[in-house]
C-alpha cells in the first residue's frame, strides 16, 4: 500500500487554509480578552479604592467582573472557530446544572459569600471569631474569607463555614467590658479590698465613667472570696488595659494588706490506736 504524500500535503493545506486563521483568531481573541479582563479588574479595583467603597466589597466585585468577562471571551473564541454559541450556551446551562449538583459545597461557599457581603456581619480589619478560628479579617473573596491570627498566621476559611456558624465580632462596638476576678482571703476586709480596686479604676484614664464599672462579691469559693471587677473601656484599649489591671490589682491588694490565696486543702490525720 503506497502512501499518497501529495494527497496528504494537499489535505493539510486545505485544513490549514480552512481552520488555521480561525484557530489563530480564536487564540488571539482568548489572549487579548484575558489581558483586557485583567486590565478591567485592576481598573475597577483602582476606581473602587478611590471611591472609598467598603474594602469588603472590592475583592468580590473585581473577581465577579473578571470571571464574567472571561466567560464572554471563551464564548467569543468558540464562535471564531465556527462553534454555534447558542448551542454552547444551552449545553453550558445543562452542564452547569449537573456541575452545580456536584459542586454544592462550592456553590454554597459562593452563596454564603454573597450573604456575608449583603448583611455584613463584619468588615475588613475587624477582629472576629468564626468557624473555630479567631483573627483579623484581611479579605472576603467569592468563595473564602481570609484571616490573620494574632501571631500573624494566615487562615483561609470557606465562606459556608463562616456563615453557618456563630460569628463573634470583637470590633462591632466602640466599647467593651473587661471581666476580671480578684480573690482575697476570708480573713481580709472586703470593704478595704473593694475600695482599693475602685481606686485602681479611678486612677486609670482608659476606664470609662459611663457605663460605670462594677465591683462586687461574686462567689464564696473554696479558698477565697471572689470579687468581680468589670470596667468599661474603648475597644482599642481592651488588651492593654486588661493586662495592666491584672498586674496592678495584685500589687495594690497586697499593698493594702489583702492576701491573694491559692487553692489549698486541709488534711486532718486521725491516729487510730492498735488493738491489744
Amino acid at each position: 500500500m503506497n502512501f499518497d504524500i501529495n494527497g496528504f500535503v494537499a489535505t493539510v493545506q486545505t485544513l490549514v487554509a480552512q481552520w488555521g486563521l480561525k484557530l489563530l483568531g480564536a487564540l488571539a481573541v482568548f489572549l487579548i480578552g484575558r489581558i483586557v479582563a485583567g486590565w478591567a479588574r485592576r481598573a475597577l479595583r483602582r476606581a473602587l479604592d478611590r471611591s472609598e467603597l467598603d474594602a469588603t466589597l472590592v475583592p468580590f466585585m473585581t473577581g465577579l467582573l473578571y470571571y464574567a468577562l472571561m466567560a464572554f471571551v471563551i464564548i467569543a473564541a468558540l464562535g471564531m472557530v465556527g462553534v454555534q454559541t447558542t448551542s454552547v450556551i444551552a449545553v453550558l446551562g445543562a452542564a452547569g446544572l449537573a456541575v452545580g449538583l456536584a459542586l454544592q459545597g462550592t456553590l454554597g461557599n459562593f452563596a454564603s459569600g454573597v450573604m456575608l457581603l449583603v448583611f455584613r456581619p463584619f468588615r475588613v480589619g475587624d477582629f472576629i471569631e468564626a468557624a473555630g478560628t479567631a483573627g483579623a479579617v484581611q479579605e472576603i473573596n467569592i468563595f473564602t474569607t481570609r484571616l490573620n491570627t494574632p501571631d500573624n498566621v494566615g487562615i483561609v476559611i470557606p465562606n459556608s463555614a463562616v456563615w453557618g456558624t456563630t460569628i463573634k465580632n470583637y470590633a462591632a462596638n466602640d466599647t467593651r467590658r473587661i471581666d476580671l476576678v480578684a480573690g482575697i482571703s476570708y480573713d481580709d476586709d472586703i470593704a478595704v479590698a473593694m475600695r482599693t480596686l475602685q481606686a485602681i479604676l479611678d486612677a486609670d484614664q482608659r476606664v470609662l465613667k459611663d457605663p460605670a464599672p462594677t465591683i462586687a462579691v461574686s462567689e464564696l469559693g473554696d479558698s477565697s472570696v471572689n470579687l468581680v471587677v468589670r470596667p468599661w473601656c474603648r475597644a482599642a484599649d481592651y488588651w492593654d488595659l486588661r493586662f495592666h489591671l491584672m498586674r496592678t490589682m495584685k500589687e495594690e491588694l497586697e499593698r493594702a494588706g489583702c492576701s491573694i490565696p491559692f487553692p489549698q486543702r486541709d488534711v486532718h490525720v486521725h491516729e487510730v490506736g492498735t488493738a491489744a
